[in-house]
């Protein structure tokens, strides 16, 4: 790892949301705060800082991974994919479509942790069984929904689209 000893920084590149990023870090920041502070990307969501809640959660070469604990300069040469880069355009994600239709969000803060975990479950089992959703999603935590809406947009979106992934 070079680093540059004048700031303390180290070089590196990675594509986010199919755009090649290319900058100087500090050693120990978090993938979390570069997405946050550095590339103004604020889908993924601060909460506990302990990779137990799920609210950071983001797609890093196409599996879940939690940013809050996940060191930026691990995801050098990495596809990192945000809900922001997950849309079409102005088309949404089937995965997100699900979650509009299916009522599958209150308050939003833990949706787009949620959204990107599920998308990472349907690209491994693209018809997961009811059980199979509720152990991947178990690392999301919702303190609005009672987590049935949730449930029942995954195996939406799994069922009109086969598997979700695009």
């Amino acid at each position: 790892m070079p680093i540059n000893h004048q700031n303390g920084t180290i070089p590196m590149e990675l594509t986010v949301n199919g755009r090649a990023v290319s900058l100087e870090i500090p050693p120990q920041m978090t993938l979390l705060d570069l997405l946050r502070d550095r590339l103004s990307l604020k889908g993924a969501k601060r909460s506990c800082d302990l990779q137990v809640c799920g609210a950071c959660t983001i797609l890093v070469d196409g599996h879940a991974v939690s940013s809050c604990t996940y060191l930026a300069y691990e995801a050098r040469g990495a596809d990192v994919l945000t809900i922001e880069g997950l849309a079409d355009g102005n088309t949404l994600h089937p995965m997100q479509q699900a979650f509009i239709d299916n009522g599958a969000f209150q308050c939003g803060f833990c949706t787009p942790g949620m959204i990107l975990a599920a998308k990472s479950l349907l690209d491994e089992t693209p018809r997961p069984s009811e059980e199979k959703v509720k152990e991947y999603m178990e690392g999301n935590i919702c303190r609005c929904t009672g987590y049935r809406k949730i449930l029942e947009a995954i195996l939406d979106a799994a069922g009109k689209s086969g598997g979700a992934s695009g």
